[in-house]
Order: structure tokens, then C-alpha cells, then sequence
């Protein structure tokens, strides 16, 4: 049966190997996330041939519509999202079970880059998509990410690429006496989360609570490092990676209302940038933007670094849908 039984052990460890050892292997696709996100419930899917699993997809449900529930494969699945027959045929072996479950929809979005006529193979199939139809601000996740081809490169040859004035601040940083470091430890985290509770407060945001970064720690504590930059005995920035799959995915950053004259945040994200390195990772991912526009200090920040690459735009979302009136009520919420 192609529905994992989390009860059993054995089965359970040999779908974590098979997904987190995959070349197409992401974060969100662990079944730690399941731990992160705990009021959702997990389904565990997969196909296999000859004995082996050869494709599988992590997916959480929730209620989104009454007690009908969105049925979320996050940066999924685990397979090569470009062989649609192959990603169909697993939709359809998760399809009973989330119909079970009271599911609506059942919903991919794969780091793949859009292309028209992947867009158009599984529109073929009855797949409802939603990228370049849409606002950017009406996906689930942002379909404009910024991500840094790391493949091949060496440190200097990272720096020089980027914008002369995200150097500057690097070196700014260093220069004015900011010194950096990293840990596993609660204590950081806590310290990272009074810093985050400040920063939104700042820019007038809603922020997750503690102990959401918690459960993160606990169920990533393998592959997340937390960043803390220092100076003169005071700590004025943090940030949050995940180095998982082909790629550390900078999750989190937070600054404080002072001293922010010292640019430690770029300083945070260089010295993420030099882990990724260290560890081999073929992607660093700075996480999306709704909007490519300089005038949003997000984009702003994050396109200094991914200079001139500047965004990866993803195929986006890529629905199978059951109940055509509570979708619709979904997607115009």
C-alpha cells in the first residue's frame, strides 16, 4: 500500500531515507515538517518499483473551508517534477486517501522554474495552475524566489558578483568591529525571537510565536544553524538556515532598533552564504518576494546579493481539485 502507516516503524524510516536522501529532496517535503506545522495532519504517500521507492510526496492537511480541508504538498513532491505522467500517477495514488480525509483539493508547488509547456502538460491533465494567471500575492508561497547559483563558484568569485553596495555593507560591517557566530542552542533562538518580535513590531507585521521556532529546532536540529551578530556586548541581528537537500534556505532574519547603521544583516547572510559553501550546497535560497520592485526593502535586500540573476520565478501552483464550490470559495477568500 502506497500510504505510509506512521505507526510502523520500519516503513515510516524507510520513507524519511528515501526523502531525504533524493536529488529532488526539500525541507518542507521532511516529515519534520509535520512536527513544525502540528496543527495540520500528515499523509505520506509514494510509489515504487521493484522494491524501491522511486517517487513520494509529503502532504499536511487542514481545514481551509468549514471542515473541508486543503490538502498541501509544500515544494513538492519528491521526484522530478518535469515528468508529469510520473507526478500524476502520485497524485492519483494520494487522491483516495485525501478524499477520505475531507480534502478539497489536492495541492502541489514544486521549485521548478515556470515554463509554458510544462504549463501546458498538466493543464492537459486536467491540473488547475495558478502562476502568471494570478497575482503574485494570491499563491500560497511567493512564486518569485531569490535564489543564489552557488554550483562551481568560490567565495571570491560569490563576492564579486555581488552589487557593489551589498560589498560594501559586508565589508562595512567587518570593519566597524561586528563579529558573528552560530549555535544550536535554545538560548540563541530565544535570543533570535526577541529580536524578530522587535523587527515586526517595527515594520507593523504579525510574527510567529516561540515556540513555533521551537518545534523547528527540535525537528530540524541537524540541519539548522541560528546566526547571532554581535557588537560591543550587544546583540543587534540574528537569522535562522536550514541547510537541507541541494540548498540552505535562509528562513528567518530579525535586527534590532539599534545600531542598524552597521549592516550586520548582510554580514548574517555572508557568512550563511560561506556554510552553504563549506557544505557543498548547489543553492542558496534567500525565500520569495511578491514583488520585483526596488522599492520594497525585502526585494531590495535580497537582489543585492542575487545580482544580476535577480529572481527565480516558479511554475507556481498546480491543483488537483474535488469539489469545484469550496474551491472557488477558497481561492476568492
Amino acid at each position: 500500500m502506497p500510504i505510509v502507516d506512521i505507526t510502523n516503524k520500519a516503513e515510516y524510516e524507510r520513507y524519511q531515507r528515501f526523502i531525504r536522501t533524493s536529488p529532488y529532496a526539500t525541507t518542507t517535503q521532511d516529515t519534520g515538517w509535520s512536527e513544525v506545522k502540528s496543527n495540520w495532519i500528515p499523509l505520506y504517500v509514494y510509489l515504487e518499483e521493484a522494491g524501491e521507492i522511486i517517487a513520494a510526496m509529503s502532504v499536511l492537511m487542514v481545514n481551509a473551508v468549514g471542515e473541508q480541508k486543503l490538502a498541501y504538498c509544500c515544494k513538492g513532491p519528491v521526484c522530478d517534477p518535469t515528468d508529469v505522467a510520473l507526478v500524476d500517477r502520485l497524485m492519483k495514488e494520494a487522491e483516495a486517501a485525501a478524499r477520505d480525509y475531507g480534502a478539497f483539493v489536492l495541492r502541489i508547488d514544486p521549485e521548478t522554474p515556470f515554463d509554458e509547456e510544462l504549463h501546458k502538460q498538466y493543464a492537459e491533465l486536467g491540473y488547475v495552475l495558478r502562476n502568471r494567471n494570478v497575482s503574485s500575492k494570491d499563491t500560497t508561497q511567493p512564486r518569485f524566489n531569490m535564489v543564489l547559483d552557488l554550483k562551481g563558484k568560490t567565495e571570491q568569485e560569490l563576492l564579486d558578483g555581488f552589487h557593489h553596495k551589498t560589498r560594501y555593507n559586508i565589508r562595512l560591517s567587518e570593519r566597524k568591529g561586528v563579529t558573528t557566530r552560530y549555535s544550536q542552542e535554545s538560548s540563541d533562538l530565544e535570543l533570535f525571537h526577541q529580536l524578530y518580535v522587535v523587527m515586526s513590531n517595527r515594520h507593523g507585521i504579525s510574527y510567529r510565536p516561540y515556540p513555533y521556532f521551537a518545534r523547528m529546532l527540535e525537528a530540524y536540529r541537524d540541519y539548522t544553524r541560528i546566526y547571532i551578530a554581535e557588537h560591543e556586548g550587544d546583540t543587534i541581528a540574528a537569522a535562522v538556515a536550514i541547510s537541507y537537500g541541494d540548498k540552505t534556505w535562509y528562513i528567518y532574519g530579525a535586527s534590532g532598533n539599534e545600531k542598524r547603521n552597521l549592516m550586520a544583516p548582510h554580514l548574517l547572510q555572508w557568512e550563511m552564504i560561506k556554510w552553504a559553501l563549506e557544505q557543498g550546497k548547489n543553492r542558496y535560497d534567500f525565500g520569495g518576494v511578491f514583488k520585483l520592485d526596488a522599492s520594497d526593502g525585502l526585494y531590495k535586500f535580497k537582489e543585492g546579493f542575487c545580482h544580476p540573476d535577480r529572481y527565480t520565478e516558479y511554475i507556481g501552483e498546480i491543483d488537483r481539485v474535488f469539489d469545484e464550490e469550496a474551491y472557488q470559495k477558497f481561492v476568492n477568500q
